[in-house]
């Protein structure tokens, strides 16, 4: 049995599409799974033990450089040769999570005897299913996005109440952490607030002044406060730490995704927009403080019940767009006050 999953990015998606992998390797032990994923995701799977082979698409990459010209030669040869391997393996099920154009490509080239995933009427998929076999009724979005991945396989007999993420954190992730906080100075002795306040929409966004109050508020509490974010966040939140008033740490870019995952891990809260890392904290099982405002937490908010999802009840919230015209007011309304008692009660229940 030969089985490709196909969910190419991105960071959140591919963490919600974790649980479904486990599922296929306890369903079918002794099957070669192989997963085809972007860059920018690929570290949530490298390694993972329910995987034989990933598959890694230099989409962006490839794009970039026949743009360009010089690259052009290059890029079409890493095409092929991806091609040829994933065409290398006739697969006995594929199952398409993504459901868009760039995946599609994917499953249409794809030697699979039966390529599964949501037909026709799936919000976004890009007429995506032409390259379907097997089309399964769509779900409802407002059904959060781990439970309809779930139900793919529950179309095919596959049906399961558990969900494990299980995330390919190594030995080497953790000692990395260590160092990196040691580096710092930091007590890993004393309460960790992990804070991410960076997101690519400019809708999840919340205020950068009350970012730096709620990490003064917290310091003042004892607590150590870290920001995590990537290397493009790094000089946001350099202007955030530097109107504080308390010593916080800068870590975004110093982590790949797993020692992120793994800092996480040693955190107590993580404070964090609606963007991939919330859904890594998740995954590891750290009680999150989750800020929405243009999405909607019961599709895509963090997983499990240790969380508190702030956000205002707006009428036009969720909008789902990324542009806001009412400046955001939806982020607005989250007050300093509701983050900081969020971040209390949870440290109350003691539930890390």
């Amino acid at each position: 049995m030969n089985i490709l999953i196909v969910k190419t990015s991105a960071i959140g998606d591919v963490t919600h599409t974790l649980p479904v992998l486990n599922a296929l390797r306890k369903h079918y032990p002794g099957a070669k799974i192989t997963w085809l994923v972007e860059e920018a995701a690929a570290d949530l799977v490298k390694g993972h033990r329910a995987l034989d082979r990933v598959l890694v698409s230099r989409r962006k990459h490839w794009a970039a450089e026949m743009r360009s010209g010089a690259g052009f030669i290059k890029a079409w040869r890493e095409i092929r040769g991806f091609i040829r391997d994933l065409r290398s393996t006739r697969y006995d099920l594929l199952f398409d999570f993504q459901g868009l154009l760039k995946s599609g490509i994917w499953v249409w080239l794809a030697d699979a005897d039966r390529k599964i995933g949501f037909g026709r009427g799936m919000e976004h998929a890009e007429c995506s299913y032409i390259f379907l076999n097997e089309r399964i009724a769509p779900v409802s979005m407002d059904t959060h996005a781990l439970r309809r991945e779930m139900a793919l396989l529950k179309a095919v007999g596959i049906e399961t109440d558990e969900i494990v993420f299980d995330l390919p954190i190594t030995e080497r992730d953790r000692a990395e952490v260590e160092n990196l906080l040691a580096g710092h100075g930091i007590d890993r002795q004393k309460t960790i607030v992990a804070i991410n306040p960076v997101a690519r929409w400019p809708t999840k966004l919340w205020i950068n002044e009350r970012f730096a109050t709620v990490g003064d508020h917290l310091l003042e509490q004892g607590c150590v406060v870290v920001f995590t974010g990537s290397p493009a966040d790094h000089g946001e939140i350099d202007l955030i730490i530097s109107s504080m008033k308390g010593r916080a740490v800068n870590l975004a870019g110093k982590t790949s995704l797993m020692s992120l995952a793994a800092l996480y891990q040693e955190a107590d809260v993580v404070v964090s927009t609606d963007t991939g890392p919330m859904h890594i904290a998740a995954a590891v099982g750290t009680p999150l403080v989750a800020i929405f405002g243009s999405t909607a937490p019961w599709r895509t908010g963090p997983w499990g019940d240790k969380h508190l999802v702030l956000r205002a009840d707006l009428d036009c919230s969720p909008c789902l767009k990324r542009n806001c015209p009412k400046n955001s007011e939806c982020m607005r309304a989250i007050s300093v006050e509701q983050v900081v008692a969020a971040v209390n009660e949870i440290l109350s229940r003691g539930d890390k």
